[in-house]
């Protein structure tokens, strides 16, 4: 079977990686391992395409150490024993193992004793935060190295490097067109040179041009990752972003989710944003956010995106003010905490000593709502902006005719 474009460039020496200047080349750490001809157990992680499994081999090819690779989600407990007696058997053995965030606790125990005493090397790679992801035991047992997302530039010195192979003999693209597939590739270098090898055998005259490439993929991939951290990063960005009112960053977050046609996350994330982050300040955007969301679902895709960019644009401009959710969470925590006192007898129900608000002028009659042990206990602190400068004024005014001024 004829490998793919993209395995028969992986590269097999450090020299030859893309990318990862802060790992790789003159006095970086990985290169002086190689170099002292050292090596210790560590976990790569990063995006999908930035070169975990390049690292990987290349230092295993460098090092021309014993070795045997192994995915956490395919291979079998067995499989990893067959390992553990290679090692026994050689004195040493370098394992490299794909999504090792998938590691079940079987595995662990088994492993774990192996690289306690040195016999087991391990070369970790995922694309799931390991901080989070992976077990505490493995995790303290290795060194941790992230990779950096490639940036347009590594792309286009890796398409530059693919074109001048065998592979893609006669083949005719223009600079123009190879920044084209390395700005659709989402900065996965696998990716580009999947794409250029598929525009490459597509065509009958090996020429590739701007409308070839684009009729193939015209959409830019970028990595979210629904149950991991790239997906709640974009959510992060987003909320941060209106939060911020920075508002061509949350309509960019925003199009993101979108391009994705993941509404759901969105809706969610922006129902959430409406309360937390513009509250008071801005009253009405609640309503006005279920409209869009309503609108939005209606029209479907692509005309979503019309309800979609007003709503978030709007947010991002609108005032903000997160003094109502704040009280409520100190109330909560008085409540977690016991603090909390009998109900006033003139406020239980049915009471006849209860004063009723609007039989007063203005609706409005001091009596005390809070329990005796917490009376004087105030939540709420409000902010001089937006609909919330008026909400504060009429607090002001009321405190002053509680304290009787």
């Amino acid at each position: 079977m004829n490998k793919p474009l993209a395995l028969k460039l992986a590269p097999t020496t450090l020299k030859d990686v893309i990318g990862q200047s802060h790992l790789v080349g003159k006095d970086k750490i990985l290169t002086n391992l190689v170099k002292n001809k050292k090596l210790f157990s560590m976990i790569l992680y990063g995006k999908p395409g930035i070169g975990k499994t390049s690292i990987a081999n290349a230092i295993i090819n460098d090092l021309g150490v014993r070795h045997r690779f192994l995915n956490a989600t395919i291979n079998t407990k067995h499989d990893l024993d067959i390992v553990i007696e290679e090692a026994k058997m050689y004195g040493e053995m370098v394992l490299v193992m794909d999504e090792i965030h998938r590691l079940n606790k079987d595995k662990q125990d088994i492993l774990l004793p192996q690289l306690e005493s040195g016999l087991i090397t391990l070369i970790g790679m995922t694309t799931s935060n390991p901080y989070h992801a992976i077990n505490p035991a493995i995790r303290s047992r290795c060194q941790l190295f992230e990779l950096k997302e490639l940036d347009t530039d590594d792309i286009i010195k890796g398409l530059k490097k693919a074109i001048k192979h065998p592979d893609l003999e006669g083949i005719k693209i223009d600079n123009k067109v190879i920044e084209l597939i390395a700005k659709l590739s989402g900065n996965d270098l696998r990716f580009a040179y999947n794409l250029l090898e598929i525009c490459y055998y597509s065509t009958d005259d090996k020429t590739i041009t701007e409308e070839k490439v684009r009729k193939i993929n015209s959409k830019p991939v970028f990595f979210s990752d629904k149950d991991g951290d790239g997906h709640y990063d974009v959510l992060s960005g987003l909320q941060k972003s209106i939060r911020g009112s920075d508002v061509d960053a949350a309509l960019h977050y925003a199009a993101r989710l979108v391009a994705e046609e993941d509404l759901e996350s969105l809706f969610r994330r922006l129902s959430v944003i409406a309360y937390e982050d513009i509250g008071l300040a801005n009253p009405a955007i609640g309503p006005r956010l279920d409209a869009a969301i309503n609108a939005a679902e209606r029209v479907g895709l692509p005309e979503a995106r019309i309800p979609i960019g007003t709503i978030v644009a709007e947010m991002a401009l609108s005032p903000k003010s997160n003094t109502a959710h704040v009280a409520f969470d100190l109330a909560l925590e008085d409540i977690e905490k016991g603090n909390v006192g009998t109900i006033p007898k003139h406020i239980k129900t049915d009471s006849p000593d209860y004063k009723y608000p609007h039989d007063y002028k203005g609706a409005y009659v001091v009596q005390q709502y809070l329990p005796n042990k917490i009376k004087n206990k105030k939540y709420y602190t409000p902010k001089d902006i937006g609909y919330e400068k008026q909400i504060k004024e009429i607090y002001e005014r009321l405190e002053k005719i509680k304290k009787g001024n």
